[in-house]
């Protein structure tokens, strides 16, 4: 039998699981200080709930199939509609509701390096009175999120609406569709040239001249004074300004960028995108989609939100900090390994390490000789060592070996379980 994963599946090993691990503590305690309250969404949805989100072409793009009990259900492509469809059937939850999630998700696309059908994310909402303070919120706390792991970011805002207002009132677009057609143009650019957005959209029934004022409009970038730019004056930029305000006062630095406006069509005013400084990656997209509620049915409650690619940041952890990644990996929790250079230490060697257990502390102890113990200890991430010697016993003592630093001292047994 060829034992063999389905395509754009794979096993995470320990490395990568510790990092992903890594980045779920921070974001967690990240929701601790926010007051996002942590849930797990159903993995398994019925198709029509996901399509309510993205039409109903994505069948082709997930998970889709009839249960046994032939209904069409779909396993979550991300955890937005989750979320969003429980706070839409629970009119018991009080408004402003702060909602957090990091789960995996699954999505039909074509497999590439680094990139599977099976991968997680993280999540955060929050389901509003329309307030751009929450719009605020969430843009702080991706700021922080980053700032936790040593990411340095750039983040980049702008509001949709505006942009849909220009199309409709600048240049005299008032069909839907077309609408539509011209924000995923702009949405584009930084993926592909001016020429071939062009020949595209053409091609597509657009007026090619309006949409080249379009994507001029969208390499509009910059301060504050953005706003001032001739295309935008006399058009209503009083949510951008508002959100400029607000992260201001909360000392978060940000870039308003005209090109930024989502390609998912229920994003309905600010939208954001957030880059490494280290390889101008997108790590986060996110902004208000108030048309999602009313998708499903809550037209009274708002909602803006963020999601960040977990395996794209740990991607990211292991180019920034290279060999020093075993640092990260061993400040997450406490583990003491124990060798023995006798074998008549062995016994106390293998007494010590159910004592640090019973104390809550990840220990181990192997046989072998003591240079093989300690190659095993460093090759599993372990912070700290203690080594029976038997010169040092005799004294009452063992050796304390920091195994990031490489510095040993001798250390009575019983202060050492103290600790």
């Amino acid at each position: 039998m060829k034992l063999e994963l389905p395509r754009g599946m794979r096993d995470i090993e320990y490395e990568e699981y510790m990092l992903i691990e890594h980045t779920r503590s921070k974001f967690m305690e990240c929701c601790k200080l926010f007051g996002f309250n942590l849930m797990e969404p159903s993995p398994l949805e019925m198709l029509s709930t996901l399509e309510a989100k993205s039409g109903p072409m994505i069948k082709d793009e997930i998970y889709a199939f009839k249960d046994k009990g032939g209904r069409d259900v779909a396993l979550r492509f991300d955890l937005t509609v989750g979320l969003t469809r429980y706070i839409a059937s629970r009119r018991d939850v009080k408004i402003p509701a702060k909602l957090a999630a990091f789960s995996s998700v699954w999505r039909y696309d074509e497999p590439q390096q680094g990139r599977y059908r099976w991968f997680h994310q993280w999540d955060i909402e929050i389901y509003d009175n329309f307030s751009i303070e929450s719009d605020a919120d969430v843009i702080e706390f991706v700021k922080h999120y980053f700032k936790l792991l040593g990411i340095d970011v750039s983040i980049d805002v702008s509001d949709r609406a505006l942009v849909e207002q220009f199309i409709r009132e600048r240049l005299g677009i008032d069909d839907e569709d077309k609408v539509l057609d011209m924000l995923r143009a702009v949405d584009k650019l930084s993926k592909k040239d001016e020429d071939s957005i062009l020949k595209e959209y053409a091609s597509k029934g657009l007026d090619a001249s309006k949409l080249k004022i379009l994507l001029d409009l969208a390499k509009v970038k910059g301060g504050i004074g953005v706003l001032n730019n001739e295309h935008l004056k006399g058009l209503d930029s009083t949510r951008l300004t508002s959100l400029l305000d607000s992260l201001k006062a909360r000392g978060v630095d940000v870039n308003v960028n005209m090109g930024i406006v989502r390609g998912l069509d229920y994003y309905s005013s600010i939208v954001f995108e957030v880059y490494s400084n280290l390889n101008n990656l997108a790590l986060v997209g996110g902004g208000r989609y108030d048309k999602l509620p009313i998708a499903f049915g809550r037209a009274d409650i708002g909602a803006t939100g963020a999601a960040g690619g977990v395996e794209r940041i740990v991607a990211l952890l292991k180019q920034k900090f290279g060999l020093k990644i075993n640092e990260i990996l061993r400040s997450i929790d406490s583990r003491v390994f124990v060798a023995y250079a006798s074998k008549e230490l062995k016994a106390y060697a293998i007494r010590t390490v159910s004592m640090l257990r019973g104390k809550g502390i990840c220990s181990e102890c192997i046989d072998g000789s003591l240079k093989k113990q300690l190659e095993y200890a460093s090759s599993k991430g372990y912070n700290t060592s203690i080594i029976f010697a038997e010169r040092e016993f005799k004294d009452g003592y063992i050796i304390v070996k920091d195994m990031l630093k490489g510095r040993e001292e001798n250390v009575r047994l019983e202060e050492f379980l103290g600790k």
